[in-house]
């Protein structure tokens, strides 16, 4: 099961790197390869980034830029034109882009090329570094794509959890403005008294900020209480379903827990011999941010299991 689960997601990822190699000259459909991977797009990216090691629009940039090198070295095509070709709507962000990947601006760049050629010198390299393996070639050829494994096992455990009532504020923007939402929750819930009541502290979030503009994500921060306990003026109650969840958790600042959420999703997963199930994945916050340092801060991540 778990070899044929494997398999299942590591087709889904090698079907998407190809088409995403083979369609350098289009817009990236994201939600498209979603759907032709059998995932939601909240679940696909996380999968996608933790086994190749960059989410799909990152290597979608990644190729685009390595390809640009490749014209600067070998075409005569204006620098504009080269940018426009890569999905730079302007010579400027083009450049930038260019200078912060190669370290010289795509004219600096294609001038050293020319001077290293004069000197029968080695020709620059454009391939970037990629944990995967997969970059830019002219010719046409089969991809060798390297899957990233962790240095070290994840703890994961599966738990069967009850449904819970979650008394929520809701967010519109950007996932990591989420604590202005709970700010709010906190100016209402704390006048009730439903921190002492509350089970936990926790948030969940509903879109893939890959496919969705950061100004329209949504997220709920909330508090899981038991259904007795009555809720004040400007608090919303969200059903979280009762079933099987993955546990694991994240020792250390929010700022890194999109890393340890790839690795769940996109090392763990595919080798557990689990699918994902239905429902929103959620965060639980064990300790409290304003006290604890930010090191020492302890966050469980829960992914629903078919």
């Amino acid at each position: 099961m778990k070899n044929e689960t494997r398999s299942f997601y590591e087709s889904a990822v090698l079907r998407s790197v190809a088409r995403i190699a083979a369609t350098l000259d289009d817009a990236l459909d994201l939600e498209a390869l979603a759907r032709e991977a059998a995932l939601s797009p909240f679940h696909y990216h996380r999968v996608f980034r933790g086994m190749i090691g960059e989410t799909p629009l990152e290597m979608h940039r990644r190729l685009r830029l390595e390809r640009a090198a490749w014209q600067l070295l070998t075409r005569d095509a204006a620098v504009t034109a080269i940018a426009f070709d890569a999905g730079y709507e302007t010579h400027e962000s083009f450049t930038r882009a260019f200078r912060a990947a190669y370290g010289a601006s795509p004219t600096a760049y294609r001038q050293a090329a020319i001077d290293l050629r004069r000197a029968c010198g080695r020709a620059p390299q454009i391939e970037l570094a990629a944990r995967c393996g997969v970059h830019f070639s002219a010719i046409p050829r089969a991809l060798d794509v390297t899957f990233v494994t962790g240095e070290t096992t994840m703890n994961v455990t599966v738990e069967t959890l009850p449904e819970l009532r979650v008394a929520t504020v809701h967010h519109v923007g950007p996932y990591n403005r989420i604590a202005e939402a709970f700010a709010r929750l906190g100016a209402i819930a704390g006048p009730a008294g439903l921190f002492a009541r509350a089970k936990m502290m926790l948030a969940i979030y509903y879109d893939d900020p890959e496919t969705t503009p950061s100004e329209h994500l949504q997220s709920d921060a909330g508090l899981a209480l038991d259904g007795d306990v009555a809720l004040p003026s400007g608090l919303a109650e969200k059903r979280l379903p009762a079933g099987r969840y993955a546990k694991t958790t994240h020792l250390g600042p929010y700022t890194k827990l999109g890393d340890t959420w790839a690795r769940f999703m996109g090392e763990w997963l595919p080798k557990s011999g689990h699918r994902v199930g239905s429902g929103s994945s959620f965060e639980v916050y064990r300790n409290d941010p304003t006290t604890a340092a930010p090191e020492d801060l302890v966050t469980d991540l829960y992914l629903p299991i078919a």
